[in-house]
């Protein structure tokens, strides 16, 4: 059962307490305006958030909310007009853009809805991609170790046009975790999947923070997803509107109708500060 919890108050840096993971991204009075002058859209207004290692955060609003955006900034695929992010204790904003690119390719992991995987290679030269172009070693134990959880072993030497939706995305997946990144961004990663496709991709993405020991944030719009998530953020107007922990689908179905009824945040959901403890439980079980 999800809890929602009361508004926490606002810090300069993530907490560290000993029941509070480290934040492996966060940010602070994240500010980012489109266009100028009496067309300008605020698109995220003063957002102040952590995501804690060894989590799946999911991050859901309406369109337009900012979800999207506040997660393209935490990536470093989008600058903020003002505000700071940190991705493993480094500042983005102050890097140069060879040493963003460096960062962005070495420390975080990309999963998008498109899969973006190369048509004439293989899925193992998908998966390895990443590495192949910085000419960085492939650590086969581990290479190994991604591809048994992601259950393509039987699927490697397959190009996608060969591969299923969900087996594409799932290369993908692999391709984001293949160089131990510090965290994955997924943005919309079961949108164009049938129900069936989707579970398995978000029992994978479940499993590499419970049993691989990574860190997953991922943009939804879908209730069923962000209940595998360990925590959901709820965006409205470009602020944090409020969070839940540990829901089931129902939880979040109810959070959103309760918005829904008022036009506002339900009351008790908080716009979260710095990531409060939360249990770890199974992914939810793929009805289909």
């Amino acid at each position: 059962m999800g809890t929602m919890t009361s508004p926490a108050p606002r810090t300069d840096a993530p907490t560290d307490t000993p029941d509070v993971p480290e934040a492996r991204a966060s940010a602070r009075d994240l500010v980012k305006v489109y266009g100028s002058g009496t067309t300008a859209v605020r698109a995220l207004d003063g957002v102040d958030v952590d995501f804690a290692r060894g989590r799946l955060t999911a991050i859901m609003g309406p369109s337009g909310s900012g979800k999207s955006t506040l997660m393209h900034c935490l990536a470093g695929l989008d600058s903020p007009t003002s505000g700071s992010v940190v991705i493993d204790g480094q500042e983005i904003s102050r890097l140069s853009q060879r040493r963003l690119t460096a960062l962005r390719r070495t420390r975080v992991g990309f999963v998008f809805q498109a899969y973006n995987l190369v048509p004439t290679l293989t899925a193992a030269e998908n998966i390895t991609l990443p590495l192949d172009i910085a000419r960085t070693h492939v650590d086969r134990a581990w290479f190994d170790e991604v591809v048994d959880s992601v259950g393509l072993r039987d699927r490697l030497h397959h190009r996608p046009s060969e591969l299923s939706g969900g087996q594409q995305q799932r290369v993908a997946c692999a391709r984001a975790l293949v160089s131990r990144p510090s965290i994955v961004f997924a943005d919309e990663p079961t949108g164009n999947l049938d129900s069936r496709s989707a579970g398995e991709v978000l029992a994978f993405l479940r499993r590499s923070v419970d049993e691989l020991d990574q860190t997953v944030v991922m943009v939804t719009h879908d209730p069923r997803a962000a209940s595998y998530a360990h925590r959901v953020v709820f965006l409205a107007d470009g602020r944090l509107a409020g969070e839940l922990h540990d829901p089931s689908q129902q939880d979040i179905l109810d959070a959103l109708a309760l918005a829904a009824d008022d036009g506002s945040p339900p009351a008790g959901l908080a716009a979260p500060g710095p990531a409060a403890p939360v249990g770890r439980h199974a992914a939810p079980v793929d009805p289909a």
